[in-house]
């Protein structure tokens, strides 16, 4: 099962650049190890306020109890909160590693009112639609894209005839999929 998970560190006062510095280097060597072991699938950094220090992930686990397993081994967890938003396969999804990531093209996560996407076909066979997954929530859907720039993934929810949320997203210095 996918989840995305929202990961948000508050450092505490009073801990050293140093400190900071060890524990960071220290997770990202636990992430590339979870990302061979196939748990930890993608890493983004959304658009973040002066000193917040945020990042999306995109998570693989059998349930939620494996999920925690894993979350509460990474090192930053002693300053992290985590926000888990299991995902559900969605019939339209093209499927993993289906549609390549183009590096000149930026990605979106958008959370969609729509139960039904016909033409996701199209739109994995031009490289816009990366991934589609169920929310929790009743008709809603998180959508996974790459375009030009936002405008261009405007105009593509706009000739779909849906209104949501839209994430840009920036690479993550561990994020495994851009290093495939």
């Amino acid at each position: 099962m996918d989840y995305l998970v929202t990961m948000t560190t508050h450092v505490p006062d009073g801990v050293t650049e140093v400190e900071v510095a060890a524990v960071r280097e220290r997770e990202a060597a636990h992430t590339a190890d979870l990302a061979r072991a196939g748990q930890v699938l993608r890493l983004w950094r959304p658009p973040l306020r002066p000193d917040e220090w945020r990042t999306l992930g995109l998570f693989a686990a059998d349930d939620d109890r494996q999920l925690e397993q894993v979350l509460a081994g990474m090192p930053l967890r002693i300053w992290r909160t985590d926000a888990v938003t299991p995902l559900g396969l969605h019939p339209n999804d093209p499927g993993p590693g289906r549609v390549p990531l183009d590096p000149r093209r930026t990605e979106f996560l958008t959370t969609l009112v729509l139960d039904d996407l016909p033409a996701a076909r199209e739109l994995a066979a031009d490289g816009s639609l990366l991934r589609l997954w169920t929310l929790p929530e009743p008709g809603r859907t998180l959508g996974h894209w790459q375009a030009a720039d936002g405008e261009q993934l405007a105009g593509i929810l706009r000739s779909l005839l849906t209104s949501g949320d839209t994430i840009p997203l920036t690479a993550h210095p561990s994020d495994p999929g851009r290093q495939l």
